[in-house]
């Protein structure tokens, strides 16, 4: 069957198009997408501007007939911190839905953990043993680890990339006082959450997911995507140290000159890496590895699950989604 997965991220709304089948590997078809930070039409309330709100409809205007013009059968559209933690991200939602007819999914932090995890565990096998996953989006970090098809604990906490940076970083180039708040801040925020997931196990495996990973280890020397997702891909975070302070004195337009560093995200990398390094340094980590695969072919796969049998992730409590670790 053809399958459309629509992604309302904090950067961008993409829609993915795929052939899957159970027990196949899920085979892209088509793409389509636009940068569309949400974060940036919010108001001063927290609230997503009606021009935010327009905007997200016509992509997924756009997106639902993008589908059915390429015969989609089914189409999975999810929404993660953007929505969930604007203060009106139910009445967009509920907007969206009466303009398209397209039911978006708001996923809890805990449950984007937990799903991206599953997928996570399905790439590596059963052979990696107890995993942990870190993944860094545009509003928010998650965290799990666990050694079965599901993490005994995930946690999500508000360190995204796209967010940090607004916060803290005011110039073009950050100053040593926006710096040192920043790292302070991650530090101070990752604690308790790197305890609660410490005290679940000790990793075997420690993977990296989603874009701001993947640029991280293209800018520390990893090979480029076009070389396929079979490709090793290794995160150090000698190298992911000594790249931070790099970017703390290049520009914008420098850090988009990056390897694997688009331009419209080349903002918000400098405090994704200082995530990413504080994440490692908490949790006594050398190096990671790069996982392909991330929330959106978590869930992919839970639906190709729900075919033979299994539950859908949108139907399913959270609480059922994580152990009760």
């Amino acid at each position: 069957m053809r399958l459309g997965v629509l992604d309302v991220g904090s950067n961008t709304v993409h829609l993915l198009l795929l052939d899957v089948y159970p027990g196949a590997r899920p085979e892209p078809y088509a793409s389509h997408k636009m940068p569309l930070q949400l974060v940036q039409h919010q108001d001063a309330q927290g609230n997503i501007t009606g021009t935010g709100r327009d905007a997200l409809t016509d992509f997924v205007l756009e997106a639902r007939d993008f589908a059915v013009r390429h015969d989609a059968e089914d189409l999975l559209a999810f929404a993660t911190s953007a929505i969930r933690e604007a203060g009106n991200g139910a009445e967009v939602l509920d907007h969206v839905q009466a303009r398209s007819g397209v039911t978006l999914t708001e996923l809890a932090g805990d449950q984007e953990a937990a799903v991206t995890f599953f997928a996570v565990r399905r790439w590596f096998g059963w052979g990696a043993g107890t995993v942990l996953d870190l993944d860094i989006g545009g509003g928010s970090f998650e965290m799990a680890l666990g050694d079965n098809a599901l993490p005994s604990v995930a946690v999500s906490v508000p360190l995204g990339a796209g967010r940090l940076t607004r916060s803290f970083v005011a110039g073009e180039l950050p100053t040593p006082k926006e710096m040192k708040a920043l790292r302070k801040h991650v530090r101070a925020e990752l604690r308790p959450a790197v305890e609660k997931v410490r005290a679940a196990g000790r990793p075997t495996v420690v993977a990296g997911t989603s874009k701001t990973f993947r640029s991280l280890a293209r800018i520390c020397g990893a090979a480029p995507y076009a070389m396929g997702p079979y490709v090793r891909r290794t995160l150090h975070v000698e190298d992911l140290r000594l790249w931070s302070r790099r970017m703390e004195a290049m520009t914008v337009q420098e850090r988009a000159e990056l390897p694997g560093v688009s331009p419209a995200r080349a903002r918000q990398i400098l405090a994704g890496a200082v995530v990413a390094e504080a994440a490692m340094d908490a949790y006594g980590v050398e190096s990671l590895q790069i996982c392909p695969w991330a929330l959106r072919e978590g869930l992919i796969l839970r639906r190709l699950d729900q075919l033979t049998g299994n539950a859908d992730v949108r139907t399913v409590d959270p609480r059922h989604l994580v152990g009760a670790a």
